[in-house]
């Protein structure tokens, strides 16, 4: 039975880490999109270069860790928010020559993106903290 609850933690405590370095992720992309509107065009090339390193490789991971840990269901609807958001936001980007009215929708599901992450955080945060108060009271 510890076992069971050791690997329960171990992957809640994971599946934070990634998402934690998934918000991280979405505010440096958010950033180097500022940078391409104001100061230099050719950061666009690593705004669209920086998408492929996480875009959908965290929140896979985050989806195994996410089944390691026992989440609640919470936490996979989220999760498919974020990766229905994710699909939306490189549909956005290449729909543009075809459907112009897509792009501006692109900044709205960053903030869509970033929202639901750091939603994520604070109820896994409080969920690995109030396992701690249990094990502490017993």
């Amino acid at each position: 039975m510890g076992v069971n609850k050791t690997r329960i933690r171990v992957g809640r405590i994971i599946f934070l880490t990634f998402t934690i370095l998934f918000t991280i992720c979405i505010l440096v992309q958010v950033y180097l999109a500022g940078m391409a509107i104001f100061i230099d065009p050719g950061a666009w090339v690593k705004h669209m270069m920086f998408v492929h390193l996480f875009g959908f490789n965290l929140p896979i991971l985050i989806l195994i860790f996410a089944a390691v840990g026992s989440m609640p269901r919470w936490a996979y609807w989220k999760l498919f928010g974020i990766l229905v958001s994710t699909f939306l936001m490189y549909f956005t980007a290449h729909i543009n020559a075809i459907l112009p009215w897509m792009g501006p929708i692109h900044p709205v599901l960053a903030i869509l993106l970033f929202v639901l992450s750091c939603s994520i955080i604070i109820k896994t945060w409080g969920l690995i903290n109030d396992n701690r108060k249990v094990r502490n009271e017993k």
